[in-house]
């Protein structure tokens, strides 16, 4: 049965507080990296001339609202796991503090699983419309598995994220499928080539999230949550950390060589000493709160690195 105090009105100030918690627990500072990959994709199909601007809003909020539930989830996830508990490192989160309670956060889940499903079949019609009935029904089978990774990275009964395979989430989500699936969904076309491009995002996503593990090794060991950096070690994860720069700028480099046709494409070069500061600075800090600001500038040096890219593409 319902609390009757939950059909209470709160108090005006009590009110503010419970805004400030969601609009916390939504982690608007993620949001920006999120769309990353829908900038990305849009770039390459402005490049080959098929750009559609109805396309990209609802790529847009179909990713933000996907984003918003992933951030839900792992809040709620993490919490009933005991990822999140008195020794993170990062920010508290919103039900492990005890702002919003774990069914409140249930029920966002819901909401934000629906807003997201509508979305995603309204980008699909704009899409495609009648006459692309199957790309229709395999593009609806991606967003559904884009739904339940987002909701299964922690908050599942066996969430994928707590034996490691975080890493490959991301990659796949923010980069081959993120960026390649926008780059379609506008184009219609396949070329294999921005693969290339797709996965260099994804490689810096995958450093933004490594970043974020590497401060949470001691928290995350403690509550079972074998992250790659927890199987590691606090040494070779920040040595895998390099390894993603690398192989991000490297997949950019190659793209940039076979499809050359203006010195504007290395645009992207700008980005490449905040990479390597990024990397050094994570190397050279071992105090895991110290790496906070640092996962921060990799998802900013990452939005740089698409932007650059994208306007060395249209130059």
């Amino acid at each position: 049965m319902d609390n009757p105090a939950d059909f209470v009105k709160p108090p005006v100030g009590e009110q503010t507080g419970i805004i400030k918690a969601w609009i916390s627990a939504f982690r608007l500072r993620t949001l920006p990296l999120a769309l990353a990959s829908i900038g990305m994709g849009s770039f390459l199909a402005a490049a080959d001339h098929g750009l559609k601007l109805s396309v990209v809003a609802w790529c847009m909020l179909t990713t933000l609202l996907l984003q918003i539930l992933s951030n839900l989830a792992n809040d709620y996830g993490d919490t009933k796991h005991g990822a999140d508990s008195i020794h993170r490192q990062g920010p508290k989160r919103a039900v492990q503090a005890g702002l919003i309670t774990a069914r409140q956060m249930k029920k966002a889940m819901v909401v934000f699983t629906l807003l997201s499903l509508l979305s995603g079949l309204l980008l699909l019609w704009t899409a495609f419309g009648r006459e692309g009935l199957y790309l229709f029904l395999l593009f609806l089978g991606l967003g559904l598995a884009a739904i339940w990774a987002a909701i299964n990275y922690t908050a599942g009964a066996r969430p994928y994220g707590y034996i490691g395979l975080g890493d490959i989430s991301v990659f796949l989500f923010f980069g081959l499928l993120g960026v390649s699936g926008t780059y379609f969904l506008q184009t219609q076309q396949l070329n294999y080539k921005i693969l290339l491009p797709a996965a260099s995002l994804g490689f810096f996503a995958t450093a933004v999230l490594n970043i974020n593990n590497i401060r949470d090794i001691q928290s995350d060991q403690l509550a079972g949550k074998y992250s790659l950096p927890v199987r590691l070690g606090p040494v070779k994860a920040r040595l895998y950390h390099f390894a993603l720069l690398t192989a991000g700028i490297l997949c950019a480099f190659v793209y940039t060589f076979l499809t050359y046709h203006s010195p504007w494409q290395y645009l992207f070069l700008l980005a490449l000493p905040l990479l390597g500061f990024n990397g050094w600075q994570v190397w050279r800090i071992r105090q895991s709160h110290r790496l906070d600001p640092y996962l921060k500038q990799m998802a900013l040096t990452t939005l740089l690195f698409v932007l650059t890219f994208g306007i060395g593409l249209l130059l």
